[in-house]
């Protein structure tokens, strides 16, 4: 029996989604021309990092509260 719900998947989807953004960014930045530009890019990078942190720890903690 498995804890994971649709909730915490989502969370973990999410937390894949910003986690891959942030890393993209860190790249397109470090590339010296952004196809965004350097502030749009700059701004994802700097929500991808506290989204990334908050969707996984949620997730954990969805999972955490469904163990019986």
């Amino acid at each position: 029996m498995t804890p994971i719900t649709a909730k915490s998947g989502a969370l973990l989807a999410l937390c894949c989604i910003t986690a891959i953004a942030g890393v993209g960014s860190v790249f397109e930045l470090s590339s010296g021309q952004p196809e965004l530009g350097s502030m749009t890019t700059g701004i994802i990078l700097a929500l991808s990092i506290p989204l990334t942190g908050l969707s996984f720890w949620a997730a954990v903690q969805d999972t955490k509260a469904n163990i019986k």
